[in-house]
């Protein structure tokens, strides 16, 4: 009888904690977030060891006087430029609440922490945060802990669908693309006509890397545009045709308002039902391809 009682009262607390994880949000690794009065979105780290979350932030200036010990500096103002990954910049104001020390692989380091209301658009979360410049790292927008305990779940293996087509954006352009996805390309391709490199070299493309290249692209919808940008290396492509030998250029690719920067080859896509391809270079780690969304 006891027995029976026991196993009833664990039964009962795994189907309460079931019941209380099935109210959490699940987030992935990588999720496009905002700081609110920033007006910018960013892809933010989701980082479940690391205490608090951690914005980028430079020029920081302490209104009315820094002091040389932080902790006489809580409760002023503190004011800072963040910049998103795509370059976008907004000048900010916050009180300072704390200071925080971190450990790292480069020692010990003092920051100032702020509160600020971060999260998704629709969704935002009143928490600490630490400045740091992190111009360095690939997330300007790291989330910690204080904000997951708001009642988050993270699942590292979750990634979005996409269909075998979807309209995506290039940031550089803007413009919108019919775009085909391609889990057999290795690469992403845009359509490119009309090159124009600076000192081109016109017998050995590869000595043309790190020079300065403006191509006119265009979408289905027959709009043309003019894009500045630097060759980042060639790329070697074996298709039906033979083989030839494409430059490369870091563009800014994905849904509207949710770009992330990818390598890109260009190449003549005139006689190409789709101008923009994307290849497994810009799905890995982010998407997974549902052939049964065709429309």
């Amino acid at each position: 009888m006891f027995r029976k009682v026991v196993i009833s009262a664990v039964l009962c607390v795994l189907s309460l904690s079931v019941f209380a994880n099935s109210q959490a949000i699940v987030v992935s690794q990588i999720e496009t977030m905002t700081v609110a009065d920033s007006g910018l979105l960013f892809k933010a780290r989701i980082d479940t060891g690391a205490g608090n979350t951690s914005l980028h932030a430079v020029d920081l200036e302490v209104m009315g006087g820094e002091s040389a010990n932080m902790k006489q500096n809580i409760g002023k103002t503190i004011a800072f430029t963040t910049v998103n990954e795509q370059g976008d910049k907004k000048r900010m104001q916050a009180e300072i609440v704390s200071t925080s020390t971190v450990r790292n692989s480069q020692g010990r380091e003092t920051r100032y922490m702020v509160k600020l209301d971060v999260g998704f658009p629709d969704s935002l979360h009143n928490v600490y945060v630490n400045l740091r410049d992190r111009s360095h790292m690939n997330y300007k927008l790291l989330i910690g802990r204080n904000f997951l305990k708001k009642g988050y779940l993270v699942d590292v293996s979750r990634k979005k669908i996409i269909g075998p087509v979807a309209e995506l954006s290039i940031k550089q352009t803007g413009l919108l693309f019919n775009t085909r996805i391609d889990t057999g390309a290795v690469e992403n391709s845009l359509h490119a006509v009309d090159m124009r490199i600076e000192d081109e070299d016109l017998n050995d493309k590869t000595n043309n890397v790190g020079k300065m290249i403006t191509f006119t692209t265009e979408n289905d919808k027959g709009e043309t545009v003019d894009v500045r940008t630097k060759i980042r290396g060639t790329s070697f492509i074996r298709n039906a045709q033979g083989t030839e030998v494409r430059y490369m250029v870091r563009l800014s690719v994905g849904e509207p308002r949710k770009e992330y920067l990818v390598d890109v080859n260009l190449k003549d896509r005139t006689k190409m039902g789709y101008k923009l391809l994307i290849g497994r270079n810009w799905l890995q780690g982010h998407y997974v391809v549902d052939v049964s969304q065709e429309h």
